[in-house]
């Protein structure tokens, strides 16, 4: 076995579940984010006013992501499409090799989150999991209540 497959089989494995909420879409939003270890979870929330539920979407792996002490396995559960795509299709990469241009030409809208996510994740091993959002996944129910409750708790 080589060197970085035993690192990375000695590395903890973080579980994580996050979510991001708008009331009004720009308007004010919450995010959310639960960290599981074994027996250990941690819940981080937060909110700002104005922004838009992709932004607090990013915000919440964004967040997570930054409260890792060491680096580790984590799985990002998260419900949103444009995250996990990003990710796991390529468009990060994508993105910055076209100047930070989308598609369409565009400027890619949320670069900051983007790059900190860059950043944030370049120490750890990330799997990014797309779960169905308002399903029957306890977890991701969980945080999509706490995002919610972000957004009216910062009133």
């Amino acid at each position: 076995m080589r060197s970085k497959q035993r690192e990375t089989l000695k590395r903890k494995h973080v579980i994580v579940y996050t979510d991001g909420a708008c009331s009004g879409n720009p308007g004010p939003g919450g995010w959310a984010a639960i960290l599981l270890f074994g027996q250990h979870e941690k819940v981080l929330t937060g909110a700002e006013n104005p922004t838009t539920n992709n932004r607090m979407e990013l915000r919440a792996a964004l967040e997570a992501l930054r409260a890792l002490k060491e680096p580790v396995r984590v799985s990002i559960h998260t419900d949103s499409a444009y995250l996990a795509r990003a990710f796991n299709d390529g468009w990060i990469r994508n993105w910055q090799r076209n100047g930070w241009r989308n598609a369409s030409k565009k400027p890619v809208e949320n670069r900051d989150l983007w790059e900190g996510l860059i950043e944030a994740a370049a120490m750890h091993e990330v799997e990014w999991v797309k779960v169905k959002g308002h399903h029957n996944d306890e977890m991701n129910n969980r945080v999509d209540g706490l995002a919610v409750s972000a957004i009216t708790s910062s009133h």
